[in-house]
């Protein structure tokens, strides 16, 4: 068995690419319009061949999508938690959850997924302005 992909459904598909892509580093592996059932999938990835989410765009949807209890988050391991955290913090994603451990810190999409950070085996050294740093919101 292999794990292939998670399914995230997004509202407006140029602020999640944006996310997605732009500030969070993942790369769009394949694209599938399918006019007939009016919606778009969009599928990335950290690199080609790793495991996907996959974003489902419904064209015109005004459903409000909410997530359940048994929903909890995406996890993705970062080289370096600070620098990924400062490098999203200055493209304006708000850091939920600080990595004041130096191992650990949420995130939110614009669909408002919860992502965790996760650093790249030890921790490392508490610093500032993280170690300082209130929680924002939920995660």
């Amino acid at each position: 068995m292999k794990f292939l992909h998670s399914m995230v459904r997004v509202h407006d598909l140029d602020a999640s690419l944006d996310f997605y892509i732009n500030k969070l580093g993942l790369i769009e592996t394949r694209r599938h319009e399918v006019p007939a059932g009016k919606f778009t999938l969009i599928f990335l990835a950290t690199a080609e061949g790793e495991a996907e989410i996959e974003l489902t765009y419904n064209w015109g949807s005004t459903e409000d999508y909410t997530t359940g209890r048994n929903f909890g988050h995406l996890a993705f391991q970062v080289d370096d938690i600070y620098e990924t955290c400062q490098k999203l913090q200055e493209a304006g994603v708000v850091i939920n959850r600080p990595p004041r451990c130096g191992k650990m810190a949420f995130i939110k999409s614009p669909d408002n997924i919860s992502i965790e950070l996760l650093q790249k085996g030890e921790p490392l050294p508490s610093q500032e302005p993280w170690l300082s740093m209130e929680n924002i919101g939920t995660w």
